[in-house]
């Protein structure tokens, strides 16, 4: 998915901050802002990006993809890598990153596990016995299609165990 200079990128799950510095450095004259529910998480992601933040183009805040607090259509990119598959409220999660994007706007989730691949023999398992969400290539097609995301696209390497799902925002 290309990264434009000037694009505004949300990283929903930002984590230790890694994916927004990178972000940041594709996006260098734009602004990144990453998003995470666990605090410790924010702290890890604010002291990777400390110059950053301080040079004002990148934003780490604490917060969930299910109350996004952001304004209707504020985004270019989102990014999900790693994290849809423990979110609540998936469909609500998507919905609130829809909502974010600018008309236009993309979205990818990229994860290293999904209900396919050389992982389908855990992915019942690890649904029991977790929280975590394990989707096959239909279901995250559909993650997209239902909140309203066209040109969706999904990419996989059954050999690795790892998914790309990615869908814009209608112009309209």
């Amino acid at each position: 998915m290309p990264i434009h200079e000037r694009d505004t990128i949300l990283d929903v799950g930002c984590g230790g901050g890694r994916t927004v510095a990178k972000l940041a450095a594709a996006a260098h004259a734009g602004q990144v802002y990453g998003i995470d529910y666990a605090a410790a998480s924010v702290e890890a992601a604010r002291r990777i990006n400390r110059e950053a933040i301080a040079a004002g183009r990148v934003v780490i805040e604490e917060a969930s993809v299910l109350a996004l607090p952001f304004a209707d259509r504020t985004f270019d990119l989102v990014t999900a890598a790693e994290t849809h598959f423990w979110w609540q409220d998936l469909a609500g999660g998507m919905r609130e990153c829809h909502r974010v994007l600018t008309p236009g706007g993309r979205m990818i989730v990229i994860a290293e596990f999904y209900n396919g691949g050389r992982h389908a023999r855990y992915a019942e398992r690890l649904t029991k016995f977790t929280a975590m969400a394990s989707l096959d290539v239909d279901q995250h097609r559909a993650m997209f299609t239902d909140a309203g995301f066209a040109d969706v696209q999904i990419d996989e390497d059954a050999a690795k165990g790892w998914i790309c799902a990615r869908g814009t925002r209608r112009l309209i």
